[in-house]
């Protein structure tokens, strides 16, 4: 039968739910601030101000960076990264986390010593880039996928992972005549799709927010990531300030800055409804062991 809550426990839930309140405002509003920035007018953004509903609205900055060919381009080069580099990580993720989930494994304890070592240390910028410019992946699209195909975090989770699995269901799928390779594809994997989903939106995001590594190793411009070219667009826009052709459009640098953070932010958000429920139930699987 349920009890009538006491004083201090409705003192509690309101003081509870008022920070919360507050939290979530102070996160929403900097999201809503760059949002109505990028469709206000330049002159409404020139009197300066918080605006966060224009008083008037306006498409001047997206038709400014809309302008270029080079911005569809640039997001075609940004999805086959994030697509393809997802996947080659997840693939290499997975076939070196499942045989390191086995304590039978020779060499087991060294190799995982050695993922250790790396997430304390690395080779370092310019070692770096040697190996890739020894490999020849320097101005390719593979000098932003296979470099960091795995990461060190993600391999140990993930082996953890598979060795919550039970045994049994392995030793069946074997004595049905399934290889190694076979017990991975048919029975690891579908069930670990929650948390092949959870790091699968980590690789995503990193590879849609590549920034610095395509700066290292891509010299053409047509092979240019979006946030590469969209911080070219920025400074473009802040050197032209007091140009002819640019004052024509009447366009404000800040509603340049926000347009591009809104056009560079939307398209991993809509990953994120589609993989939710994965994501949840992945982070929190292993958390709790029977």
């Amino acid at each position: 039968m349920r009890q009538d809550k006491t004083w201090g426990n409705r003192l509690f839930d309101i003081i509870n739910y008022s920070v919360l309140f507050i939290i979530a405002i102070v996160c929403v509003l900097p999201f809503l601030y760059v949002l109505a920035v990028s469709f206000a007018s330049p002159a409404e953004v020139a009197r300066g101000g918080l605006i966060l509903w224009p008083k008037a609205w306006s498409l001047v900055s997206y038709q400014y960076i809309f302008s270029s060919d080079t911005l569809p381009r640039s997001m075609l080069v940004s999805i086959y990264i994030t697509v393809a580099g997802t996947l080659i990580n997840l693939a290499f993720t997975s076939l070196m986390a499942y045989p390191l989930s086995k304590a039978n494994l020779r060499g087991r304890n060294p190799i995982l010593l050695g993922v250790l070592i790396t997430m304390l240390f690395s080779g370092g910028m310019i070692p770096t880039y040697f190996v890739v410019n020894a490999l020849n992946l320097t101005n390719t699209l593979w000098s932003l996928m296979i470099p960091n195909a795995i990461s060190a975090f993600n391999l140990i989770v993930l082996k953890n992972f598979f060795q919550q699995i039970p045994d049994g269901l392995e030793d069946s799928a074997k004595i049905d005549g399934c290889n190694d390779l076979g017990v991975l594809l048919r029975i690891v994997i579908p069930l670990s799709l929650p948390a092949m989903a959870t790091f699968g939106l980590f690789y995503a995001v990193a590879h849609w927010n590549t920034f610095f590594n395509a700066i290292l190793y891509i010299n053409d411009n047509s092979k240019w990531p979006i946030q590469v070219l969209l911080r070219e667009i920025v400074i473009l826009a802040q050197s032209r300030v007091g140009d002819t052709n640019f004052d024509e459009m009447n366009v404000q640098p800040l509603t340049i800055r926000m347009a591009v953070i809104v056009f560079a932010t939307i398209p991993i958000l809509l990953v994120y409804p589609f993989l939710q429920k994965h994501f949840t139930k992945g982070v929190m699987l292993g958390s709790v062991k029977g």
